[in-house]
């Protein structure tokens, strides 16, 4: 029932927060296009993991040691740990508008929703932060609105796992896909021409396939970033591009070259078979592999 009633009140933010969030999905996007390294590295390529869910543990952590050092008036760590914590907190506002760009739908409405109640808490935290400067003998103000901001940021926590668990925003698309051993399965088609993005089935999964002389290689179809359909996207030198949020993936090897996707892309050897036609067999069942 309590879920329920957050999932109207959630909606019903839907007749600002649509249109709120359209526009700065806008002027984000146009601010990160030509700065895709700087993306990639906020989106957590290089990690192998969201960079935002890693960087706002560290911001909500240090907002909740805030509060226990206020309660035992220990006033130096306490004023420490806001500082740090609104320095973590621009780092995940940051990883958070990377992620934004590529974020669409419902998810996109709720993560507006999400931004707007996390930047107001960052901002009655910052006041709180100022007010504490010159160690004053009354903190009760400051105080105050620590714990405003630390009911806003729980809020705004809650969002933002409404956003990743609940809609599935940057969550990994293969992560229930397979289960047991690999096997050989036999391909739908019989021909593969060179360099074109050809889609096939083995058994109930989609792949896509591109020959490269001999060479025939095949990743899953479905992209592991936002279940986007690679065979609809672009070879790009050596790799295959979602047409979806331009996630890049190696043909040879399915390891991602360019985010957002944070993970691999399961990869499958293809070999000729008796009789005529193909048949493939999962070789990996892609990963959080750290580095490029």
């Amino acid at each position: 029932m309590l879920s329920r009633f957050l999932t109207r009140l959630i909606d019903a933010q839907a007749r600002w927060a649509r249109p709120f969030g359209d526009l700065n999905h806008r002027w984000l996007s146009a601010l990160f296009k030509p700065m895709r390294f700087l993306k990639d590295f906020l989106n957590g390529k290089w990690l192998g993991h969201p960079l935002h869910a890693v960087i706002t543990d560290v911001a909500i952590g240090s907002f909740t040691m805030v509060v226990v050092f206020d309660l035992l008036d220990v006033r130096n760590a306490a004023d420490i740990a806001l500082w740090f914590g609104l320095l973590a907190f621009v780092g995940a506002v940051a990883a958070g508008f990377a992620d934004f760009t590529d974020t669409d739908g419902r998810a996109r409405m709720v993560a507006t929703v999400h931004l707007s109640v996390m930047l107001l808490a960052g901002l009655v935290y910052l006041v709180s932060g100022l007010l504490r400067l010159g160690n004053p003998v009354d903190r009760t103000l400051p105080i105050v609105l620590e714990f405003v901001g630390y009911g806003l940021i729980t809020i705004g926590g809650y969002l933002g796992g409404e956003v990743a668990y609940t809609l599935g925003n940057m969550v990994n698309r293969h992560a229930w896909r397979f289960w047991g051993d690999a096997t050989w399965q036999a391909l739908n088609v019989t021909e593969v021409r060179e360099g074109v993005l050809t889609k096939a089935k083995a058994g109930a999964q989609s792949l896509v396939l591109v020959r490269q002389g001999d060479t025939i290689h095949a990743l899953h179809d479905v992209c592991a970033h936002a279940g986007g359909t690679l065979s609809d996207g672009f070879l790009v030198d050596g790799c295959v591009e979602c047409p979806l949020h331009q996630s890049r993936y190696e043909l040879s090897t399915g390891h991602r070259t360019a985010g957002p996707t944070t993970y691999d892309q399961p990869r499958y050897e293809v070999r000729a078979k008796e009789g005529g036609g193909f048949e493939a067999l999962r070789v990996s069942s892609g990963s959080a592999r750290p580095g490029g």
